[in-house]
């Protein structure tokens, strides 16, 4: 028989970097998980992706007991390592902080591929240049 699902959460945390610390605690705490279990079996199955965010999709049941999936980066953190900046445009539309190429739009796309909402790889890259409009970053060549 299934196992009765409670909740289902998502974070985003550094890979082989997460503490039992806030947010891990403060999100996963009133739920009745083991944090420290969680922290250790996301950080060994992230180690070798160390200086990215990877977001991670928990599924708590009503047991306490848990089991989480890995998702790729985040478009917006790909595309800020891409374009080598910290952080978007504050003011949208008016502000270039970055550019990058077609080709970088492209690479990403295909690493965010199992996570996005399209039918092949240009349909990809759009969704993946509208958010580097939506942050500043121009898209260039």
């Amino acid at each position: 028989m299934a196992k009765k699902i409670r909740t289902v959460l998502t974070l985003q945390l550094p890979a082989g970097a997460a503490t039992p610390a806030p947010p891990v605690g403060t999100a996963l705490g009133p739920h009745g998980i083991n944090i420290v279990e969680f922290t250790k079996s996301y950080n060994e199955k992230t180690q070798d992706k160390r200086g990215q965010i990877i977001p991670a999709q928990i599924t708590i049941y009503e047991d306490r007991s848990f089991t989480f999936i890995l998702k790729t980066p985040p478009a917006a953190d790909l595309l800020r390592k891409a374009a080598g900046v910290d952080k978007g445009a504050s003011t949208t539309g008016r502000e270039t902080v970055g550019s990058v190429t077609r080709s970088q739009i492209r690479e990403i796309a295909e690493v965010k591929m199992a996570d996005l909402n399209a039918i092949d790889i240009e349909g990809a890259s759009k969704i993946v240049e509208g958010t580097a409009r939506s942050m500043g970053i121009e898209v260039v060549g």
